[in-house]
């Protein structure tokens, strides 16, 4: 029989300050450093000591990112440590709650939902924990709630190793990249060196089109783009409402994202399956298109998701801080040993296997979060 508390029941908020001193640095946690849909962290600590009091952290507690909720941080503490104040350090009151199913509860749909609503606050909204203790949830019993804990943390570490599995085969394809081609600012390249302008279109300009104004086309925003290099939501629009104002690519076209820090993070995609063979979307894409015969897109997207393509990029960015934006002219002079089409074609087959098997380990994830959201509340 399930039974109701409330949160200042459930957990212990711990309030427990120190103004860091230089060896603190190298524990230290901030929101930065938590990751959204991982209860693990990967990344800690900072260059010099972190400014203002931070909260201590011990192993094992939840740390819960308190402002901006919704973006849902919640992480398990993996050392003794200090953590950002714009954080929560939480612990489970044992006779509740069962201390391996608790971090599974803090990041469940249940509970977050309730956090973000109670957050106060427009332009970064922060949970008071005064709000938060007030707050019911039901639980199953503790003997149940250990019996779920193990098919949770069973779950969880499966669906870690598949994500670990997809993270393999990107850097399989971005190593078998560098074998094909060899390293693009080499100054001993494999083949004739030319301006990437003479391996594809920059920026086409837009055809004449019969297009009714009434007819659909794909949508394309910056969000609809990820880092990992794909488009995640492709929306569809009456052309009256994006004809103007927007960029215009087709089918097979590969989009750079040219501002910071979009850019920096790798955002890029190739754009396929669009509504009417058109795509609109933001006017901070970049478009480059393949020269039939000559280039094919999936080398084109993989050389421009390079680090070292990317850092080029970024040493010649122009405009002010939070706005500077790679100009169109570095993609064009950017100098390329441009391969042949067979071996670039050669290339897109492993890209096109590899996204065949991410794919069917993405839906195994899917799977598994479903099967641990049907375990919580």
């Amino acid at each position: 029989m399930h039974m109701e508390y409330k949160f200042g029941d459930i957990a212990l908020n711990s309030t427990l300050k120190k103004k860091p001193e230089d060896n603190d640095r190298f524990h230290y946690i901030g929101l930065e450093h938590l990751d959204s849909g991982s209860l693990f962290v990967q990344r800690y600590g900072a260059d010099t000591a972190p400014v203002g009091e931070k909260l201590i952290i011990k192993k094992g507690d939840v740390l819960f990112g308190k402002r901006r909720a919704y973006q849902k941080k919640v992480a398990i503490a993996p050392f003794d440590g200090i953590f950002s104040a714009h954080g929560m350090v939480l612990r489970p009151n044992e006779t509740i709650i069962n201390k391996n199913y608790f971090p599974f509860f803090i990041r469940s749909d249940r509970f977050l939902n309730e956090a973000i609503r109670i957050s106060v606050g427009s332009l970064s909204p922060t949970i008071n924990w005064r709000d938060l203790k007030e707050l019911r949830f039901e639980l199953p019993p503790i003997e149940e709630q250990e019996r779920l804990a193990t098919l949770l943390w069973a779950a969880y570490d499966l669906k870690e190793s598949y994500k670990n599995l997809i993270t393999a085969t990107d850097e399989m394809v971005k190593s078998q990249f560098i074998e094909m081609f060899g390293t693009p600012l080499s100054a001993t390249q494999k083949w004739p060196i030319v301006p990437l302008k003479k391996c594809c279109e920059i920026n086409p300009p837009r055809p004449k089109s019969n297009l009714l104004d009434s007819a659909m086309v794909s949508f394309i925003p910056m969000q609809a783009i990820s880092e990992e290099g794909y488009i995640i939501k492709n929306e569809h629009k009456e052309y009256r409402e994006v004809k103007k104002g927007f960029t215009y690519f087709q089918n097979d076209d590969v989009l750079f994202a040219k501002i910071t820090p979009c850019m920096e993070n790798g955002k890029g995609a190739i754009a396929y399956n669009l509504c009417n063979g058109v795509g609109m979307g933001s006017t901070e894409f970049h478009v480059l298109r393949p020269i039939g015969g000559l280039s094919n897109s999936h080398w084109l997207l993989h050389l421009t998701r390079l680090p070292l393509f990317r850092q080029e990029a970024e040493r010649h960015m122009t405009g002010t801080a939070g706005q500077r934006r790679v100009p169109a002219n570095f993609l064009s002079e950017f100098s390329i040993g441009i391969p042949p089409i067979k071996l670039q074609n050669d290339f897109k087959d492993i890209v096109i296997q590899a996204d065949k098997s991410k794919a069917e380990l993405q839906q195994s994830i899917d799977n598994i979060d479903k099967v641990m959201k049907s375990l919580l509340p």
